[in-house]
C-alpha cells in the first residue's frame, strides 16, 4: 500500500515534514512515515514503494539496538497498542508508524562523519579540515577519517541547516548539554558502525536529533535510516570515487544529469528510477535487519 498523505487520520496535526506527518494525541505523538521522496529540498509527485515502511522499521530497529547508550522517545510501533480509535487505521499504519513521547527538542542537528564525503569533502578541499578539525594531507573522496568527527549544525525552520563548530554549540546550549550531545553521538556512531560492518555495510556518516524528557536527554525523530545516513557497500568500497550507496544518492545522481534548476516543480520520475530507488531502500533494510520488508 502506497501512502502519499495521511489526511485519513482524524487527529490534530502536530507537524508535517517532507516525509513524516506527526499527530498530537495529547500526552503523546503519532509519527507516520509516508512514501513521499524529496531531493534538493523539493518533494516529488511520485511515491517510492515501501519507503515509509523501510524508514520507520529501520528507526525502530536502531532505537531498540542503541537503548543501552541513550534512552529514546519510542512508546510502541504496534498499532494494536495505540490509543482507542486507531484500530480502523491499522492496515495503513502497520510498519510505518510510531507512538512516541513528547520531547522538548534541542535546536541542533548532531552529525558524525567517519569518512570523507559530502560537505565534509568540500570543506576539506577548501581548508584541509572537517568540522574545523585539521585532517592529514592527501586524503581523497571517501577516505576513512583518522577518528569519527562530530560536526553539529543548526536546525533551521526554513532553508538549509548551517554547519557550526563545537564551540558555537557550547554557546547555544551550554557546555554540559553540548558535551552530552557530542559524547552520545560519537558513541552511537561507533556502536552502529561496528554492527554495520558485520552486515557488509560502511556507515560513512549520520545525523541525530536530541531532546529532553523531564530534563533527561533522549534521542528522537529517526535513527540510522537511508535518509539520515550514508551506508556504503563494503565489498565495493574504493576511496577516490563515489561509493555504491543504499539511499537516495542514486536519485540525486540521476537528477544531476537533467536540465533542472532544483526548484519546484520537480521533474517526473520514470518507473525505472522509482523501482531502483525502492530497491536501494529495501536492500538496506534487509542487510541491516536480516528480514524482508
Amino acid at each position: 500500500m502506497l501512502i502519499k498523505d495521511t489526511s485519513f487520520i482524524d487527529m490534530p496535526v502536530f507537524a508535517q515534514g517532507k516525509v513524516r506527518n506527526i499527530y498530537d494525541l495529547g500526552d503523546s505523538l503519532l509519527m507516520v512515515v509516508t512514501d513521499r521522496i524529496s531531493a534538493f529540498d523539493v518533494i516529488f509527485d511520485e511515491l517510492i514503494p515501501d519507503k515509509g515502511r523501510v524508514l520507520s522499521s529501520i528507526s525502530a530497529f536502531w532505537f531498540d539496538y542503541t537503548k543501552d547508550i541513550i534512552p529514546n522517545h519510542v512508546i510502541s510501533t504496534n498499532p494494536a497498542e495505540y490509543p482507542n480509535g486507531f484500530d480502523k487505521y491499522r492496515e495503513e499504519l502497520e510498519g510505518r508508524s510510531m507512538l512516541v513521547k513528547k520531547v522538548a527538542m534541542l535546536p541542533a542537528e548532531c552529525i558524525v562523519r567517519g569518512y570523507l564525503e559530502g560537505s565534509a569533502l568540500k570543506e576539506y578541499r577548501q581548508s584541509g579540515t572537517v568540522g574545523g578539525v585539521l585532517m592529514p594531507e592527501g586524503l581523497v573522496q571517501a577516505d576513512k577519517l583518522p577518528e569519527p568527527v562530530f560536526t553539529p549544525s543548526t536546525k533551521e525552520e526554513t532553508g538549509h541547516d548551517i554547519n557550526i563548530t563545537y564551540d558555537r554549540l557550547v554557546e547555544i546550549l551550554g557546555e554540559d548539554t553540548a558535551k552530552q550531545l557530542r559524547d552520545a553521538s560519537l558513541n552511537l556512531y561507533r556502536k552502529v558502525s561496528d554492527f554495520a560492518l558485520t552486515k557488509g555495510l560502511i556507515l560513512a556518516d549520520t545525523k541525530f536529533e536530541f531532546g529532553k524528557i523531564d530534563g533527561k536527554l533522549v534521542v528522537a525523530d529517526e535513527m540510522f535510516t537511508p535518509d539520515s545516513s550514508r551506508f556504503w557497500d563494503a565489498a565495493d568500497y574504493q576511496p577516490g570515487r563515489a561509493q555504491k550507496s543504499f539511499d537516495k544518492q542514486f536519485l540525486r545522481e540521476w537528477l544531476e544529469t537533467l536540465d533542472w534548476d532544483k526548484t519546484y516543480p520537480a521533474p517526473h520520475l520514470p518507473k525505472e528510477i522509482i523501482d531502483k530507488t525502492a530497491d536501494k531502500y529495501r536492500e538496506c533494510y534487509s542487510r541491516i535487519t536480516g528480514k524482508e520488508i
